[in-house]
């Protein structure tokens, strides 16, 4: 007669591992033991996980990093990030969270991950396991990743999402909506900092990122950077903080200005005779051959040709008029006081190269070449 009773036995493992296999294994189980007994033996005061919790979102170094923005589908989505949650699990107490890399495969470039968080107190667990492809995307497409640093920080990042979802599994709901919204009014608040001196502040930390305060201004339906609120300011916090963690672009949350360009440069040109006195317009196929023993007038830039220098110097980091206006001169290799100024040729010339620049450093590297490049004896002199 059976008794009913089931015998389980251990899985079967490896038959012969190192020392330092044993004796990892033997710490991994010693530690899980300890944690749960002195989970159970110190439990967690609610009132006490509260109050700490409620001190930390009430500081702004806190409230700065709680929150992520990234675009989707057209659209901008946030939330309250992993910074957030593990301070958060830190105040409930008794959670423990992590992110291990299980195996990778270089052959075909994935890593296999896994994330996970646990509330020893009441045996709470939650756990995903997922695939990392060993690459990136940019504006030129999918990059693959071969250098080691390269997936060691894509893995870091993609776990850190995951854990993120983890540790707000075993939280109760209730606290992470009272954490989010301490952390928005901290934001608000400025930590007791005054508005104007807050956006003051922001408008010089986005100008490192080549945002112009009349940028940020029209972001938000303003005349002008000190008619922001507080609101305002707080969503440009997490803004700021995403652009610089890589989840959004400064092209993403502002578009460029396509009338980017300052009031002398569409101011008329002073040296130029009347409109009546120009030679034949745009649509003339070629400007007509210059006469003996006399000179013609070239054909000036067009408007929207000035425009379009104006925002493509911008978006690489040239915002400066008069230093616009030289960058141009100097890519054309025809300085001129003014951009109106440029032949049609040139600007058409200088438009295509800036198209081609990616980066300040691709315009910087230009740059350099035509200086080195420019040959003295165009000055009459024969040189050595």
């Amino acid at each position: 007669m059976s008794s009913g009773v089931v015998e389980l036995r251990p899985a079967a493992t490896p038959g012969r591992i190192g020392q330092a296999t044993a004796v990892e294994q033997s710490r991994a189980v010693a530690e899980v033991q300890a944690a749960v007994i002195v989970a159970q033996q110190c439990p967690r005061s609610v009132p006490a996980a509260i109050a700490e919790m409620e001190e930390a979102c009430r500081q702004i170094e806190l409230a700065e990093q709680a929150f992520f923005r990234f675009p989707r589908a057209g659209e901008n989505v946030e939330g309250p990030s992993v910074h957030l949650a593990r301070e958060l699990a830190r105040c409930w107490g008794n959670v423990q969270y992590g992110v291990r890399e299980l195996a990778r495969d270089d052959a075909h470039g994935t890593s296999e991950m896994q994330a996970w968080a646990w509330d020893v107190q009441t045996n709470t667990r939650s756990s995903s396991d997922f695939i990392v492809p060993h690459k990136r995307d940019t504006k030129k497409g999918v990059k693959d990743l071969v250098d080691m640093r390269d997936i060691y920080e894509n893995n870091a990042n993609n776990g850190a999402r995951r854990v993120r979802e983890a540790i707000f599994t075993v939280l109760p709901v209730w606290f992470r909506a009272r954490a989010e919204k301490l952390c928005r009014e901290t934001i608000e608040n400025g930590g007791g900092v005054p508005l104007a001196v807050r956006i003051s502040d922001a408008a010089r930390a986005f100008e490192k990122l080549r945002v112009t305060p009349e940028r940020i201004a029209a972001k938000f339906g303003r005349t002008s950077v000190d008619q922001l609120n507080a609101t305002d300011v707080a969503q440009l916090g997490v803004i700021y903080s995403s652009i610089k963690q890589g989840t959004v672009t400064v092209d993403d949350e502002f578009p460029a200005e396509p009338d980017r360009i300052s009031a002398a440069d569409l101011a008329p040109p002073k040296n130029v005779p009347p409109a009546g006195e120009q030679p034949a317009p745009p649509a003339a196929p070629a400007s007509p051959p210059e006469p003996a023993g006399g000179t013609s007038k070239p054909v000036l830039a067009t408007t929207g040709q000035v425009r379009d220098i104006a925002r493509m110097l911008a978006d690489l980091g040239v915002t400066d008029p008069e230093s616009v206006i030289r960058t141009a001169g100097n890519l054309a290799r025809h300085p001129v006081p003014r951009l109106q100024d440029l032949p049609r040729d040139k600007a058409a010339d200088v438009r295509a190269q800036l198209d081609s620049y990616a980066t300040p450093e691709d315009l910087d590297l230009a740059l350099a070449e035509l200086a080195m490049a420019d040959d003295p004896r165009e000055d009459g002199d024969d040189g050595e």
